[in-house]
């Protein structure tokens, strides 16, 4: 594949995968209505750098995981745990929200940072979806080009994460002025959310043995 197109195609994929409500992004939108646009940005940045090291994984890993689906359905199984422990935390959370004023930390830079890592961490979904593009794409270490395809892939699959954060960003900081709603029901909404993507991943596993 042309690799002006690769970049550009990735890009986009990347941005669409991140683009619905999910983990890293509300949490992102969390951070922003709590701790001001500049921590929300710091997130994002976390997450994505973050991401492109699971794009670089996810190429070096493709062929492996595709023809072996022990290892696709032990990522899922991690998944699951992993949503299912952070829906209970994020009901549990809810529950002992309680709605207060809401001030912003001045220092916080390298906790929300870390934040942003730890999210995008724990959300182990990129890896087969940039593994599935890789395969696409045919993208691989040896071939002509090849390790200036793996940079534009995984440099491209960071941008358009970073993008579609930051949408998020300017999108939850113009509703600073109302923190205590959004506080209100953003741990719920998360706890749902949590279900839903063990729900998900349970139709793959199950997908994936069909």
């Amino acid at each position: 594949m042309e690799i002006t197109k690769l970049f550009f195609i990735t890009y986009f994929a990347a941005f669409l995968g991140v683009l619905p409500p999910g983990l890293v992004n509300m949490s992102v939108a969390k951070t922003c209505v709590h701790r001001g646009m500049r921590n929300g940005v710091l997130v994002a940045i976390g997450a994505s750098i973050v991401v492109l090291i699971q794009a670089f994984v996810a190429i070096l890993l493709a062929r492996y995981i595709f023809s072996h689906p022990v290892v696709r359905n032990t990522l899922l199984r991690t998944g699951i745990v992993i949503f299912g422990i952070l829906a209970v935390y994020f009901f549990i959370a809810a529950k002992k929200n309680k709605v207060k004023e809401v001030k912003i930390p001045k220092h916080s830079g390298r906790r929300s940072f870390a934040k942003g890592v730890f999210v995008a961490v724990i959300n182990v979904l990129p890896i087969p979806y940039f593994c599935a593009l890789s395969a696409a794409f045919n993208v691989t270490s040896v071939s002509n080009n090849g390790w200036i395809e793996v940079a534009l892939f995984t440099l491209a699959a960071a941008s358009g994460t970073f993008t579609a954060l930051y949408l998020y960003v300017v999108g939850f900081n113009r509703i600073q002025h109302e923190p205590r709603n959004f506080a209100k029901y953003s741990n719920y909404f998360m706890a749902a959310l949590m279900i839903v993507l063990v729900v998900l991943t349970l139709i793959r596993m199950l997908y994936g043995k069909a």
